[in-house]
């Protein structure tokens, strides 16, 4: 094995950070519409987990086989909001810092000829373009999946509990 660039070993750092931000904000939110009584978001939302998890479990392992120590850098903070569409808005302006930090990834591994890595970070890239997608149509949809009538009184998402 030859020498790792630095910035992949960075770039790999990072993204553990966010998969690993994505996991505990899909994982808190779920339990947070659980409590609203919206168990099939809830179960949508820990699918997601289970989703992210999957992509730090990915990144860990191309960090040993390149000879580093896993290390997630800091966390970012869980992003709540008083319903349904918050959380959705939420999370896709996590997907889109993903997505923005995979597509860097390509590029820059790329540029150096690094096939294996650029691999691993367009696989991601394309499950995160994947996720956003479905988030926007979950948005999208939203209004109609609830029932809501406009008016917040009648909608079940309409309350926070924190």
């Amino acid at each position: 094995m030859g020498a790792v660039h630095p910035r992949v070993l960075g770039i790999l750092g990072r993204a553990l950070s966010l998969e690993l931000t994505a996991v505990q904000q899909y994982m808190t939110q779920a339990s947070l519409l659980e409590l609203w009584g919206d168990h099939d978001s809830a179960a949508r939302f820990r699918r997601e987990t289970v989703e992210e998890l999957r992509h730090a479990e990915t990144l860990v392992q191309r960090m040993l086989a390149l000879g580093a120590a896993p290390a997630a850098s800091q966390l970012r903070p869980v992003t709540l909001a008083a319903d349904l569409g918050g959380l959705l808005r939420q999370n896709l302006a996590l997907e889109q810092d993903l997505i923005h930090l995979y597509a860097e990834a390509v590029r820059f591994t790329l540029l150096i000829g690094d096939q294996h890595s650029c691999d691993l970070f367009t696989a991601l890239l394309d499950d995160e373009e994947h996720h956003l997608r479905q988030l926007r149509d979950w948005l999208a949809d939203r209004p109609r999946e609830s029932g809501f009538s406009g008016n917040p009184d009648r909608d079940p998402h309409a309350r926070a509990t924190f």
